[in-house]
């Protein structure tokens, strides 16, 4: 076992939420525990013990008591809290979290900032709520949203929540069919919009954009966001109300209490073919879920300032506005974070006084890649922690925050994902952290590894699953009325089990190793390895910038392991092929060196920054472009649009090579 980079103080172990909780169960439960995994296993066994100890230590506010706490265990299916009712909104905005912080601190690219108290932030929820009513907004019905991490969109979708209307957001980089693909599902009565959006310096109109979208989601009416980044182009688009009339009429916030399972919100997959998945979360199993993760694992309280930069089109915007749930103050960022260097988010923590900084395994790797001493361009002494998703980070990345960003900085790898809009594992602020090793399995979170006929291994390489249900699971999938698209998703490899398609390597220690996507593995002669462990080697060696590994193979045949990386002031010419193969058997695996290497402008990734492997494989097996993935949902399809190309030539064969 490795020394540790970080261990918590006494004093965070003493004065953790943690700590708290477990303290409680010992007075109101009698219930002790030695170790965070005897805590562990009693939470993932004992669903109804656990969970209802949740909702009762939280004291969930403006809420109805439940007359079961799970009904039915089996899943999918699983019954929670049965005859409670309570609205995620009522919870969000609780007087007992007025402290005289702000709820939310925002910045933008070019500098501007915004503060808004707690009071202030119900008003115009109450304000905005009163708005959509007099749109005709009623409870059941869809707010959908293409707005940037601004105020507003947190505004909107509290408001949205209180009258108990479901809530749906796009990012405003999401072109119109990716929009039109998710949004065209739902039959929204409201889209609320910017009319452009500033990244990289850059101003990017999105009326054409609009327009499209209007035209093929129906009868919605437009609201757009007057006033984002200094522009106001708000009467420039025809039959479109302003949110200034929006939120026109002061109001106080009036709460529509709503069953546990009503749904909250709908979250899509990436959707790379077909229609994305529209999977819906319901209020009760949100705030549990979200309360548990924010307080008990990443430590958030009232004082914090939590920050994760994401986009309204990915889970962890949800997953940060949660942070308001235990009293955090919560920062937003819109703007790029490279702009005007990768340094400027860690100017934004200087300026906001961040906590709790997340951000994407991608974005530690290319500032470490890149050179940057975060210490050396922001006063950090406000940092406590920093947490990263995404991807998972390399043991060199975890290494990196500890020498650059602080060595008392406590860093939280988390995974989990959409289907859950949470982390099934993730930070302890018991434990200490390990390069490369994820801290633990979260609480309520019956995660195993499991091997291909379905018995949990420890420290070997598994299919990540959940053996019991957990609150925060879909309630459902929109336009999925028997269940069917739902139980595919999930339950068809394992029945009665979540697979949730990622490799994991439970350690004796308990901590974890996520090592990539499960159907993206490289299967050699029955011995598998995840593609990220691959990346860790590869791109180690100088000039190479990026990759993405594919194994061509099949049920029936083995294939090609077909390597593609970018590079940066190199050529791949025989020696540097020579390296690559060296270093891969060397570190890795002889049977797992590629049969071919070839050069790539670049890496095609989703929006949310996904590699997309499994569809560059289908690419190279000789399906159309258009039935492997949707341009619009993909961060450059022009890279996409480069493999299609090269698709018939990069299949096979060995060697190396750079397609014209």
């Amino acid at each position: 076992m490795s020394e540790p980079l970080w261990s918590p103080s006494e004093r965070l172990v003493a004065g953790s939420a943690l700590t708290g909780f477990a303290g409680w169960l010992e007075r109101e439960r009698g219930l002790s525990f030695g170790s965070y995994d005897e805590l562990w296993r009693w939470s993932s066994r004992d669903l109804e013990g656990f969970w209802d100890a949740i909702w009762q230590w939280y004291d969930v506010p403006g809420a109805t008591p439940p007359r079961s706490v799970l009904a039915s265990r089996t899943m999918p299916g699983a019954r929670w809290f049965e005859g409670a009712t309570l609205n995620y909104a009522r919870v969000a905005l609780d007087d007992r979290h007025d402290d005289g912080r702000p709820a939310i601190v925002a910045f933008r690219e070019d500098g501007a900032a915004r503060e808004i108290g707690r009071a202030e932030l119900a008003t115009a929820v109450g304000a905005a709520a009163e708005g959509l009513r007099r749109l005709g907004v009623r409870r059941g019905d869809r707010v959908a949203a293409y707005l940037p991490t601004i105020p507003e969109a947190v505004i909107a979708f509290l408001a949205t929540a209180s009258i108990g209307a479901i809530w749906s957001s796009c990012s405003p980089d999401f072109g119109p069919r990716a929009v039109i693909d998710r949004f065209g599902q739902i039959e929204a009565r409201v889209l609320i919009a910017v009319p452009g959006y500033r990244y990289g310096g850059r101003w990017y109109d999105r009326r054409d954009a609009l327009a499209d979208i209007m035209a093929a989601v129906g009868d919605a009416t437009l609201v757009l966001v007057d006033d984002v980044a200094g522009a106001d182009l708000g009467s420039t688009v025809a039959g479109a109300i302003t949110w200034s009339e929006l939120v026109a009429a002061p109001a106080d916030p009036r709460f529509e209490p709503v069953p546990f399972d009503h749904p909250l919100w709908i979250l899509y997959s990436s959707g790379t073919t077909g229609l994305p998945k529209s999977m819906v979360q319901g209020h009760g199993g949100i705030v549990l879920e979200h309360v548990k993760a924010l307080s008990l694992h990443l430590d958030l309280g009232p004082g914090d300032r939590f920050f994760w930069y994401t986009t309204t089109g990915w889970m962890m915007w949800n997953f940060l506005v949660g942070g308001l749930l235990v009293g955090a103050t919560i920062v937003l960022y819109d703007g790029s974070p490279s702009e005007p260097d990768l340094g400027a988010l860690w100017r934004v923590a200087e300026r906001a006084g961040i906590t709790y900084l997340g951000t994407s395994a991608p974005f530690i790797h290319a500032s470490m890649r890149s050179g940057l001493d975060p210490g050396s361009v922001a006063d950090l002494t406000a940092l406590r922690a920093v947490g990263s998703t995404g991807a998972p980070l390399t043991p060199e990345g975890f290494r990196w925050v500890t020498e650059h960003v602080g060595r008392d900085v406590w860093l939280g790898s988390i995974s989990g994902g959409t289907d859950l809009c949470t982390a099934v594992v993730g930070s302890c602020p018991w434990l200490p952290v390990r390069a490369g090793e994820i801290q633990c399995r979260m609480l309520g979170a019956a995660v195993e590894a499991f091997d291909p006929e379905g018995r949990s291994v420890v420290g070997e390489v598994g299919e990540l699953v959940i053996t019991e249900p957990m609150p925060s699971m879909p309630v459902a999938f929109w336009n999925d009325p028997d269940g069917e698209r739902y139980r595919a998703s999930y339950f068809e490899p394992f029945p009665g089990v979540w697979r949730h398609g990622d490799w994991i390597t439970i350690l004796p220690s308990g901590s974890c190793v996520i090592s990539g996507r499960s159907d993206s593995t490289l299967n050699r002669g029955g011995v598998r390895i995840g593609t990220s462990e691959l990346y860790r080697v590869v791109e180690a060696i100088p000039g190479v910038a990026d990759a993405l590994v594919v194994d061509t193979g099949g049920p029936d045949d083995e294939g090609a392991i077909v390597l593609f990386v970018v590079l940066e002031g190199v050529e791949l010419d025989d020696e540097l092929r020579a390296r690559i193969v060296s270093d891969l058997r060397s570190q890795l695996s002889p049977r797992h060196s590629p049969d071919r290497i070839v050069e790539a402008p670049g890496v095609p990734m989703t929006l949310n920054g996904k590699r997309l492997e499994v569809p560059v494989k289908r690419l190279l097996a000789g399906e159309p472009p258009g039935r492997v993935a949707s341009p619009e949902s993909l961060r450059d399809p022009a890279i996409f649009r480069w493999y299609a190309e090269h698709a018939a030539s990069l299949g096979g064969g060995t060697g190396g090579e750079r397609p014209s």
